[in-house]
């Protein structure tokens, strides 16, 4: 019931009956004849899971409508799990249990395992860094523009990096975009995803707060670290590509390092 976790079982050597819009829609996966489209991830058609008599079904529990359709689930025997991925343990747990039921050890190591070991290494890099870069990691969308601190892909990346996240000293940037702090702590680097339609999340930035003449004086955009990022490694879960996304913005923080 969500095109991230639809993604996690096909890496567990799982096949697929019923997925949710959003797999075709991140590009998670090609539908194909043997799978049919079951309604959204905030809307999924419980009749038409039902039709497919699936043997397990995947669920979020943060979809009101998803913890419902779990209830008539229970009462039709049908198996089912919830399942919470934030940040790459999280996907790493949820890869071992799909892999245990999938009976394929050898799937959990190739795409669990071994990202698990390219985390760690790029980490072990920057261990000991006497500076901690302060970053500012803004999602943006089509009518406006939000910081975020936590409960986020990218922003546990970036704490995992060892930098400093200026919403999480500043919490009035989680819903207002305040040039006047953003000048106050000038980020080293300033990261930005788009939800929705990417050019007009873009336009509203533009038309927004880069408005602000006080904007170009923030070292971050004076020195191009004003950088947006792509939305497979940092906005959808990048799952197998986890190793990507922390190797992409380590590269960018740390030169010195990577390059």
């Amino acid at each position: 019931m969500v095109g991230s976790y639809s993604e996690t079982w096909a890496l567990a050597g799982g096949s697929l009956v019923g997925v949710t819009d959003d797999v075709e829609r991140e590009g998670r996966m090609e539908i194909t004849n043997d799978m049919r489209v079951v309604g959204t991830i905030k809307d999924p058609n419980l009749e038409e899971i039902l039709s497919l008599d699936p043997d397990f079904v995947i669920l979020t529990p943060d979809v009101d409508n998803q913890i419902k359709i779990a209830e008539t689930l229970k009462q039709s025997n049908i198996n089912h799990a919830f399942f919470k991925v934030e940040e790459f343990e999280d996907y790493l747990k949820m890869l071992k249990i799909c892999t245990d039921i999938t009976a394929r050890k050898d799937l959990y190591e190739k795409n669990g395992l071994l990202i698990q070991k390219e985390i760690e290494d790029i980490l072990s890099k920057i261990e000991n860094k006497d500076k901690k870069h302060k970053v500012l990691f803004i999602r943006a969308f089509s009518s406006g523009a939000k910081a975020k601190k936590d409960d986020n892909v990218t922003c546990t990346i970036l704490k995992n990096l060892d930098t400093v996240n200026i919403a999480a000293q500043h919490p009035s940037l989680l819903e207002d975009l305040s040039i006047e702090e953003i000048i106050e702590e000038d980020p080293d680097f300033i990261f930005v995803t788009t939800m929705g339609d990417e050019q007009k999340a873009i336009d509203g930035l533009k038309n927004g707060i880069e408005t602000n003449p006080a904007w170009k004086s923030l070292s971050a955009v004076k020195n191009d670290r004003y950088i947006m990022l792509p939305k497979e490694l940092f906005h959808y879960k990048p799952n197998a590509k986890w190793g990507e996304s922390y190797r992409y913005l380590a590269e960018i923080i740390y030169p010195e390092i990577f390059n």
